[in-house]
């Protein structure tokens, strides 16, 4: 069996290795046709090398072809795998921090909120030339698999204005699911869960072991887990308060809604900052930074280090390997996929990207109709869905006014700022990041005119936050060489890194 697939965004310090082992584990594919390509050369022939290094100490024949040429990396593939992370950490540095001035902290900033905006208005724009490329010369019946973020906005302009197929895929319901069977005490497998809603909103509303459902046991499951307890206190309390347990991560959910994060004095009694997942303010750049840093100096000793096995017991829980193997092979396959709506989920709207489950064989992918959320839980993940709306027609058509309703849409950001406060932060954004903006030119040369004319409102200039914390230099790192490669490897965060610093 042989067919090509094609990695954009190739360049991660560790995810791009991780989903080549997965596909590479699987026997039937010991012949694929392997393409990567990223905008920065640097990183591609590292991650290159490394992954080539594999291949041969596995006993393939594969040969990695790398080029930072995308449309010859395209050429003829059947599946494309997408990681991108558009204006790298330079453009992440803004996400956070000019909002920070504004008073919106943010422990992430990739999915909602502020940053989470920005990072669809660069990401959209980056993924419609991909999509064209797509269209123009790879296989007729391809197929775009997007580990990036903001997941859904960016899956939401592929399928409408890209006009090629593509699936969103992310590891929060995996995590989700094995949090739920420590909570119980349970192996995963023996925990059978329906879950459904939008990326980093997705709901757990069906929990059952042996026949017995444990959904209305969680709360107290989770209150009494020593570590949980302490660790995930916003994801607890949603639970308390909404009756279902939510998909993403602590720090993440707290950026997402409009109450744990408003009030500066407030943020620590929320999060835990053991993990910077927990709620650190703006710790996802910091791993980042970190992680960028760590690898680019200590790559020497990871070609030393022993290959990754390409073996059926070494395999992530990661969707695209599965998802291709169901394809080509027939293997069914069942997983949580973002995907447009068109009624999975009754009472979200149809023209959204929700996540929930599916089966994939050599058919497809079949999505069964959900039904209905339960009402808290879908009015949630209703105001999500509005701003993303706002934010992928703003992204696609370079509407500065869309932008800015969407910006005013956004829970956190609605909770912290006025309207006046809310149109001046976004001119900010707009202009430091106009290089990677192309659709906003007459918007952001406005932007610049009104910010140079003075009578500003005022900002809380070189404010870091809450619970902001130092980031390491490399000196540091080597210190214990084993926790910063594991915080190399969250700076990939599962899905997804940048194509470009």
């Amino acid at each position: 069996m042989s067919f090509k697939i094609t990695f954009i965004g190739a360049g991660s310090i560790g995810f791009t290795r991780g989903l080549l082992r997965d596909l590479l584990s699987v026997p039937e594919f010991a012949n694929i046709e392997v393409a990567f390509t990223d905008i920065n050369p640097h990183n591609l022939e590292m991650v290159t090398q490394l992954c080539q290094r594999d291949i041969e100490e596995n006993g393939l024949a594969i040969r990695i072809s790398a080029t930072t040429d995308r449309r010859e990396a395209l050429k003829d593939a059947k599946y494309v795998i997408c990681t991108i992370r558009v204006g790298g950490l330079e453009a992440f540095a803004t996400d956070v921090d000019i909002p920070l001035k504004y008073g919106v902290d943010q422990c992430v900033g990739d999915t909602l909120c502020a940053g989470g905006i920005m990072y669809g208005q660069r990401g959209i724009a980056a993924m419609l030339d991909i999509c064209k490329d797509i269209r123009e010369v790879a296989a007729p019946d391809v197929t775009l698999l997007n580990y990036a973020n903001p997941m859904a906005m960016l899956t939401w302009a592929c399928n409408k204005y890209g006009g090629v197929r593509t699936i969103g895929l992310c590891h929060g319901v995996q995590g989700g699911h094995w949090q739920i069977a420590q909570a119980f005490g349970l192996k995963m497998e023996d925990v059978d869960i329906v879950c459904a809603g939008i990326n980093h909103q997705t709901w757990y509303v069906q929990i059952k072991h042996d026949g017995e459902d444990l959904t209305g046991k969680l709360l107290a499951a989770f209150e009494a887990h020593e570590d949980f307890s302490r660790t995930e206190k916003v994801r607890i309390d949603m639970l308390r308060r909404f009756g279902y347990y939510s998909t993403e991560s602590n720090g993440h959910l707290s950026e997402y809604v409009p109450w744990y994060r408003k009030r500066p004095d407030e943020i620590n009694d929320w999060i835990d900052i053991g993990s910077w997942i927990n709620g650190e303010t703006g710790g996802y750049l910091r791993v980042c930074t970190e992680g960028r840093n760590w690898f680019e100096t200590d790559f020497p000793n990871w070609m030393k280090d022993p290959a990754l096995k390409y073996e059926a017991g070494e395999r992530s829980h990661e969707h695209g390997s599965y998802i291709i193997e169901g394809l080509e092979t027939g293997h069914v396959y069942r997983g949580h996929f973002n995907v447009v709506n068109d009624g999975v989920i009754a009472n979200l709207p149809a023209d959204a990207i929700i996540e929930a489950p599916g089966y994939v064989d050599r058919n497809g992918v079949s999505m069964p109709r959900i039904g209905d959320l339960p009402l808290g839980p879908a009015a949630v993940c209703n105001v999500s869905i509005s701003v993303q709306r706002l934010a992928v027609e703003a992204a696609v058509h370079g509407d500065d006014k869309l932008l800015r309703q969407a910006f005013m849409m956004d829970p956190l950001v609605g909770a912290v700022c006025n309207p006046k406060e809310i149109w001046q932060m976004v001119d900010e954004m707009l202009v430091a990041q106009e290089q990677w903006l192309p659709q906003y030119g007459a918007s952001i040369a406005e932007a610049k005119a009104r910010l140079a004319a003075g009578d500003l409102l005022p900002t809380r200039e070189g404010y870091r936050g809450a619970a902001r914390l130092h980031v390491k230099s490399v000196e540091e790192m080597q210190q214990d060489r084993e926790a910063a490669n594991k915080n190399a490897g969250e700076a990939d965060k599962g899905k997804e890194r940048a194509s470009a610093h």
